[in-house]
Formats: structure tokens, C-alpha cells, sequence
């Protein structure tokens, strides 16, 4: 205990002294304190998901709209939206550009991204069980162009029997290549199989005894001259600079392989995801689908079919 002043005969001295002491210390604490609690509704507002709407229905800005960034034309595709649909819309499109695609799909289930544009529904399921994750597929946006490509030959005619021809190796999309190839004549797949589901296994004819092997659609265009022929996406095959001349055959994709605005299960009727399946439902997407000179859309993502 202290002792208080001499000669004064009061203790002033005291009560002072321990007014100095304590008052700044309480100030700290409470200081403190709010720093704390302010610190945690940081933390708390920034880790809310990215689809949590606004009180009263109304609709965050910006929404972010997942890409893959190897699709040149995706991009464009979202700086049109962007650009031109958007604003009438009040909202502001973020494109967010990803490559992996197990990563993009759990951002979009989980609220990271209000939407992805980067795949079709078999695409998305496929991807969506393995993973674990609830996607829901809405509206459809357009058509990859698919192609048959070969720096050995010309034409499909030209290649000679027992020719070897490259399809991609995941499920969903060998499927398309397959289905495709049976449409054009030149493969029969098991009529009890779902075309969209097939498997090379499936081919029950082969009349031109062709030899069918499987790669990732990315390596395609570096291992199109070590076979005969590939089948992929357009894109891809530009993006590994194979020019469109080695393309021999082009078929039309089907309806059911279209891209569709995918957005997760989770947030289908927020705000944000209704916002979004308004915009990319906006006539003017078709309209810059089909009419757009832009090389890295023309011929490469195309209005979605009639079947």
C-alpha cells in the first residue's frame, strides 16, 4: 500500500495517483474490446458466401460468373453480357476465370461463384458425383463446335483403314465424340446404350476397322500428329494453334450437349441466381452468338440447336 503525502494532512496524493493508474488501463480494455468484436464482423462479413442475398430480395453486385480460362470464348461471351445486358439488368457481371474444374464446381456449390458457364449438364453431373457437390443446370447458352481434325489427311474419305483416331478420355465428352462419330456413318455404337453415355467399349461396328484410343481433350492438339485424326472442341484445337484448314469434318452437335448457366443447388431461388438465369436468358446472347465476326467465338461457341 502506498503511504499518502506528508505535511498535508489529507490523501489526495493517493486518490490521484490511483486515478491515473486505472483510468488509462479501462480505456485499453474497452478499446480492446470493440477492436474485437469489429475484427469478428469482418471476418463473419467476408466469409459470407457470395450468393447470400441482400435483406428485402435484393440482388448483390457484382455476380461472379465462373469461366475456364483455356476457352478463349467463354470470356468474350461474359464481356458481352457484361457490356451489353447486364446494366439494363442493374447489375455488374464479375467473369471469373478458373482453370480446374472440380475447384470451379465446388466454388459455385458452395457460394464462392454465383454461376458457372463452362459445361453441359453431363459434364456438370459427372463432375458434380464425384466431387460430392449439388449442381443444378438452368438455361442454356450455346454450342461448342466439335471437330475431326488430322495433319495427315484431308478429308474423312482419306483415311485409310484400321486408321487411328483420338477421343477424349473423360466420360461425358467421349460420349459426344462417339455420338457424333455414329451420326456421320462412321461407327455403330450398342442401340441398348444412351448415345451420350457411350464408351468405346459400346462400338459395336467399325466397317473402316478404325483404331480408337483416348487422351484429355487439353493434350489433343500436341498429340494430333503422332495419329491419325482427333476429335475435340474447336477451341482447344485453336488454342494449341492447329489452324481450322486441318479440320475434315465438323459435325453438328447436339442439343443436349449445350452449355447451361450452372449455379449451385443450394442457391437456386436466391435473388442472385434469379438475376442471373433473367440475363443470360436475354435474346441478344443468341443474337451475338450467331452474328459476332470475333474469331474466338465464330464457328467456335455457336447458337444452341433446335435438337
Amino acid at each position: 500500500m502506498s503511504t499518502p503525502s506528508t505535511g498535508s494532512g489529507h490523501d489526495h496524493g493517493f486518490t490521484l495517483r490511483k486515478q491515473s493508474t486505472s483510468l488509462p488501463w479501462s480505456i485499453a480494455a474497452i478499446a480492446a474490446v470493440v477492436a474485437l468484436v469489429l475484427g469478428l464482423l469482418l471476418v463473419q462479413q467476408q466469409s459470407r458466401p457470395a450468393t447470400a442475398a441482400a435483406d428485402g430480395g435484393e440482388v448483390t453486385s457484382p455476380l461472379k460468373v465462373h469461366f475456364e480460362p483455356a476457352m478463349a470464348g467463354e470470356e468474350k461471351i461474359l464481356e458481352f453480357v457484361a457490356e451489353e445486358i447486364a446494366p439494363d439488368y442493374g447489375v455488374e457481371i464479375e467473369a471469373v476465370g478458373l482453370q480446374d474444374p472440380v475447384q470451379a464446381n465446388r466454388a459455385v456449390a458452395e457460394g464462392q461463384f454465383h454461376g458457372t458457364i463452362f459445361e453441359h449438364q453431363w459434364y456438370m453431373q459427372q463432375s458434380a458425383e464425384a466431387s460430392g457437390v449439388e449442381l443444378t443446370p438452368t438455361v442454356e447458352l450455346f454450342q461448342w463446335g466439335f471437330g475431326l481434325y488430322s495433319t495427315r489427311y484431308e478429308s474423312v474419305e482419306s483415311l485409310p483403314r484400321g486408321a487411328v483416331l483420338l477421343l477424349p478420355n473423360d466420360a461425358a465428352n467421349q460420349g459426344q465424340a462417339l455420338w457424333l462419330l455414329q451420326r456421320e456413318g462412321l461407327l455403330e455404337l450398342d442401340p441398348a446404350v444412351e448415345p451420350r453415355t457411350a464408351k468405346i467399349r459400346d462400338v459395336t461396328g467399325n466397317p473402316r476397322g478404325f483404331t480408337l484410343k483416348e487422351a484429355d481433350l487439353l493434350a489433343m492438339p500436341r498429340m494430333l500428329d503422332s495419329v491419325d485424326a482427333a476429335i475435340g472442341y474447336v477451341s482447344q484445337f485453336d488454342a494449341g494453334k492447329i489452324g481450322r484448314d486441318k479440320g475434315i469434318l465438323f459435325p453438328a452437335a447436339p442439343k443436349t450437349f449445350a452449355s447451361r448457366l450452372v449455379i449451385g443447388t443450394q442457391f437456386k431461388d436466391t435473388a442472385e441466381s434469379k438475376k442471373l438465369i433473367e440475363i443470360f436468358s436475354d435474346s441478344r446472347l443468341k443474337e451475338y452468338l450467331s452474328t459476332t465476326e470475333d474469331p474466338l467465338v465464330k464457328d467456335v461457341l455457336t447458337p444452341v440447336s433446335a435438337e
